[in-house]
This record gives C-alpha cells, structure tokens and sequence, in this order.
C-alpha cells in the first residue's frame, strides 16, 4: 500500500509540473530554432544580441480559450494535490480520495479540451506572420498531450485508492 501511495504521489507531481511546464514555456509552435510562439508569447532569437526578444500574442478568442483552460488544469491539479495531503491526514481509515480523483479527472479533461482546441485551431490562433504552415507543434504541445492520459490515471487511481492505516 505504501508503494501504490508513492507511486500516485509522484505521477501526481510529474503530471503537476510538465503541465506547468506545458502552460508557461515558449514553445508550442516552432518555425525554426529562432521563431517560437507559446500561449503568451511570440519570441524571436536575436543573433546580434544572443537573447530572445518576445512580445504579446495577438489575443484570439481561441487563444484565451486554451490559455484559460491549461491555467484551469494546473489549478485543478494543484487543489487535488493539497486536498489529497489533507484527506491523507485527516480523513478516516477506509475512506475514498473521490475528492482528489475528480478534480485531477477535471485538469485532464481541461487540458484535453485546451490540445483539441489548438490542434484544431492553431492556423487561426497564429495568425498569418509568419505562415503557420511552414512550422511544427513544438515540445509543449507535445507535453500537454502527455499530460492528459496521465492526469485522466492518476485522477481514476485516486478515485479507487482506499486509506489504509
């Protein structure tokens, strides 16, 4: 019992942090390795001056949809993880982390919902500066994807988890 509750510990916490990773860094689209734009950001390496030089997405409404829903997930994911260590120490022997398992299900399905949108929608959240068509979803796109069949696990693992003395 000690080990499962270790194990959904720390996918609770790798989960947590790659989709904090995921929400924060600067790569969901790539161009090329100077050209990146993430939820917030649309940067461009500067040779001359060997730093990244970001300014402002323009605000789309599909942007602001997956902004909210991945700031939305690492919120769920994070109240899941504090209301697990409170059930941890106060909660009866033999009682149910339903609490902990269905917030961490909502972050999955917020996250899913931010990736479907901008899989779907990326064309219109980039713009046409530079042409979208010529990029590739870079590394934390692929990281949201990632994260939500794991949040969706560790969130049907809770549900079914059992605290056990």
């Amino acid at each position: 019992m000690a080990f499962l509750l270790m194990f959904i510990t720390l996918l609770h916490l790798i989960t947590l942090a790659m989709l904090f990773i995921a929400t924060m860094e600067k790569s969901w689209w790539v161009w090329d390795s100077t050209k990146n734009s993430d939820l917030w950001y649309n940067c461009m390496y500067d040779n001359a001056t060997e730093t990244w030089l970001c300014a402002s997405t323009k605000e789309t409404e599909w942007l602001q949809a997956v902004q909210a829903l991945m700031v939305l997930a690492v919120v769920f994911s994070s109240i899941s993880f504090l209301v697990f260590l409170g059930q941890l120490f106060t909660m009866s022997k033999g009682g149910l982390f339903y609490v902990t398992g269905l917030c961490q299900i909502f972050a999955g399905l917020t996250a899913f919902t931010a990736t479907i949108i901008y899989t779907l929608h990326h064309a219109d959240i980039l713009g046409t500066s530079p042409d979208p068509s010529r990029g590739h979803y870079g590394y934390c796109f692929i990281l949201a994807w990632v994260c939500v069949p794991l949040l969706l696990c560790s969130g049907v693992m809770y549900v079914h988890l059992r605290k056990r003395e």
